[in-house]
């Protein structure tokens, strides 16, 4: 909304010099436009509230994204970032009332655990000791003395608590924050984020793409639907096309493949890689961009993965060299969700984790609900931030999470 005023306003010269920041309380008349918006406040009386000096960081001028994440506090009141938030919020609903509308419990699990889900390297620890005078026994730090009486951490998902849910009401899922120590300073990582876990009782790898696909078409549309204005501004000046890349999504196939076929396509296509595409490795981004972009022309499930690069709880494939997981991959943002069915075999659950180094007495308790009537049950997890930023284009988690906390940057 553009404030107009001339001199026969009261105050006129001290109007004047308010600068830029500073909070106004403004009584006009709303009055037909003669610029480009369609209305404007003509004002009788304004009131100053809050004053702001001459070295407001953010001035009416083009300012850089990495100049505004020094500025993280005052971003939100900038165009971009407004738009930016305003979809996130929206964004947040959409998912809560999908779930909801399709009869899943919406579970808050903990952000303190000892289930060491991501591999101890991976995960914050908690405790209350005294840094600087660690008990010891037997030369290493007693955690004994520590509050909970051992090792904590700061959550990395809420999988695995979830799946103790989906055991007992069916259908749940979690939406939180999570945290992970990785030192990475991509686009696409930081070390606290939010991620939503669903997990399901009685379904398939099947089943699970056809959830996935469902919920991810109908939070873009009702993005499209409440947030039109902020898509159009984001559209104009951050990424164009996005709005076409965004209805193209809902109006989309979503192909599927395996691992093994998707290698195949990659090793016959007329292209140079960076990396080599084996049936062995993950796939490159490289290679998500020509799979999307070049071979389907959409999004594309790729399902049946090699078992030594996914995670311990996910459920062997017959040939023994697979396992039942698969990752969504969407043009314009490579992956954007990854999920598997989970191993119901108490046996094979526990030689998995034991191979690859998993301390089992901190996920007994998970073991355990393969021992107490189980079914076979799936789930995924989406980054709320990847989501984000395929919804406005904004190619930085930096710039789609309020407070980000990155490798190095922690500041408020």
């Amino acid at each position: 909304m553009q404030i107009v005023y001339d001199n026969t306003l009261d105050d006129f010269n001290k109007v004047s010099h308010y600068l830029v920041g500073c909070a106004l309380e403004v009584e006009g008349t709303l009055v037909k436009s003669e610029g480009k918006q369609d209305y404007e406040l003509k004002a009788k009386k304004i009131t100053l509230l809050g004053d702001s000096p001459s070295d407001y960081p953010i001035q009416p001028k083009a300012h850089t994204r990495e100049f505004l994440r020094e500025q993280t506090y005052l971003r939100p009141r900038t165009n971009l970032f407004q738009a930016v938030f305003r979809i996130r919020s929206v964004a947040a609903m959409a998912i809560h009332e999908y779930f909801q509308s399709k009869g899943y419990l919406y579970v808050h699990t903990p952000l303190i655990t000892t289930a060491d889900c991501e591999g101890e390297n991976q995960m914050f620890k908690l405790t209350t000791l005294d840094l600087d005078n660690l008990p010891l026994k037997d030369g290493k730090c007693d955690y004994e003395q520590d509050l909970f009486n051992k090792l904590a951490f700061i959550t990395g998902t809420g999988q695995l608590h979830g799946e103790a849910f989906a055991m007992a009401f069916k259908k749940i899922y979690t939406f939180g924050p999570t945290f992970r120590t990785e030192n990475s300073n991509t686009k696409t990582h930081a070390n606290e984020f939010w991620m939503i876990e669903p997990e399901i009782a009685f379904c398939d790898l099947d089943c699970l793409m056809d959830i996935e696909e469902d919920m991810l078409k109908y939070v873009v549309n009702y993005v499209l639907d409440k947030c039109h204005t902020e898509l159009e501004f984001l559209d104009k000046f951050v990424a164009n096309g996005l709005l076409d890349k965004l209805n193209t999504l809902v109006k989309s196939k979503f192909h599927r493949v395996t691992h093994h076929e998707a290698i195949d396509i990659l090793n016959k296509a007329d292209v140079k890689w960076e990396f080599t595409p084996t049936y062995e490795s993950d796939i490159a981004k490289e290679h998500e961009r020509y799979l999307t972009d070049e071979v389907f022309k959409g999004p594309v499930f790729i399902t049946n993965w090699p078992k030594d690069i996914k995670a311990w709880y996910m459920k062997e494939n017959k040939d023994g060299k697979t396992v039942a997981a698969v990752d969504l991959e969407v043009p314009g943002a490579g992956e954007l969700m990854g999920g598997s069915q989970r191993e119901e075999d108490y046996d094979k659950l526990l030689a998995r984790a034991k191979s690859m180094g998993v301390d089992v007495k901190t996920v007994d308790w998970y073991c355990n609900l393969r021992r107490f009537g189980t079914c076979y049950h799936s789930g995924f997890g989406m980054g709320f931030e990847r989501l984000i930023i395929y919804l406005t284009g904004v190619d930085n988690i930096r710039d789609v999470i309020p407070f980000p906390r990155t490798p190095g940057h922690c500041e408020y």
